[in-house]
């Protein structure tokens, strides 16, 4: 390969990697506000109806991409990991909104944010990817600061608490599991998660069915809007980056936690979560600068002797 070949590689990758962590950031901030507003609906309706009529409007909006790209559905790479990633997109969609019940937002998101680390490891273990020292401290610097946020409540160890943490250690593998998965059309990814989320929430929602008004319905339909739209995202950016690369900036979901909890549910954040945030950024600049910086001394290739 010649050094204007290599030079234009190296600089690929590293756009790559940071438009992975820009579109990252992009579907947080969507996540963050669509599962605010799930909290909001699981209040009168159940966890089975939100998930089956959040599904119904996201795969509506998918319906023409769905049809147009319709042979890409026929051929798919290593189906059972396909199925194995619906089946922990759909367990991990209904833990989050089933503890969101039970605890308040903040105390799940917390739970939610270990899955830096156990992508960080499995990454590393799995997926053979280059994680150095400074990344894992970084990661594990974030994570403090979102203890000191956060602050666990008394109810760490109950029952809702493990479903939380269940429901992060599946997103942890599903995300793995989309980056090994990189070749598989957007499309196909998208729509196989909600025909899961869908398929379960028809199962579960003839018990406790709450008939949802005009109001309603359309905020299940923008809930669904916002999840394909984050999804699509995420999924690009598990694409373009590594899973060791990315998923740290979503710690970013603290700021968006402390944001909603004070706007949504009239949480007034502490001087601690004002000091977590502060680390919790900090530390995911940093990994975005030292990103960079091996961007730039991967360009730097010496001419041949």
């Amino acid at each position: 390969m010649s050094l204007l070949s290599k030079i234009s590689a190296t600089t690929d990758e590293r756009s790559a990697r940071l438009y992975g962590i820009g579109l990252m950031l992009l579907s947080i901030s969507m996540f963050s506000f669509g599962d605010a507003l799930g909290k909001f609906m699981v209040a009168t309706y159940s966890v089975g109806q939100l998930l089956w009529l959040r599904g119904c409007a996201a795969l509506l909006v998918l319906l023409p991409m769905i049809w147009r790209h319709r042979a890409e559905f026929t051929h798919l790479e290593r189906p059972w990991l396909q199925l194995l990633r619906a089946v922990l997109s759909t367990l991990e969609v209904a833990a989050f909104f089933l503890a969101t019940v039970y605890l308040p937002l903040a105390d799940v998101v917390t739970y939610y944010l270990a899955c830096p680390i156990f992508v960080t490891a499995l990454s590393a273990l799995v997926l053979r990817e280059q994680v150095g020292w400074r990344r894992w401290s970084a990661v594990l610097i974030g994570f403090v600061g979102v203890l000191i946020a956060l602050r666990p409540s008394a109810q760490t160890i109950s029952w809702p608490a493990m479903i939380a943490l269940s429901g992060s250690l599946s997103f942890a593998v599903l995300m793995l599991i989309t980056r090994s998965l990189r070749a598989t059309p957007d499309i196909v990814l998208a729509t196989t998660q909600f025909v899961g989320t869908f398929a379960l929430g028809a199962l579960m929602s003839p018990f406790g069915w709450v008939t949802p008004s005009l109001g309603s319905l359309g905020l299940f339909a923008v809930a669904g809007c916002i999840s394909v739209s984050a999804l699509l995202c995420v999924n690009r950016s598990l694409k373009l980056a590594a899973a060791s690369v990315v998923v740290p900036y979503q710690y970013s979901m603290i700021v968006w936690a402390v944001m909603f909890g004070y706007v949504v549910f009239g949480d007034v954040p502490s001087a601690a979560t004002v000091v977590g945030a502060t680390i919790i950024i900090a530390a995911g600049l940093y990994i975005f600068l030292r990103e960079r910086e091996l961007g730039r001394s991967e360009t730097a290739v010496s001419p041949p002797a």
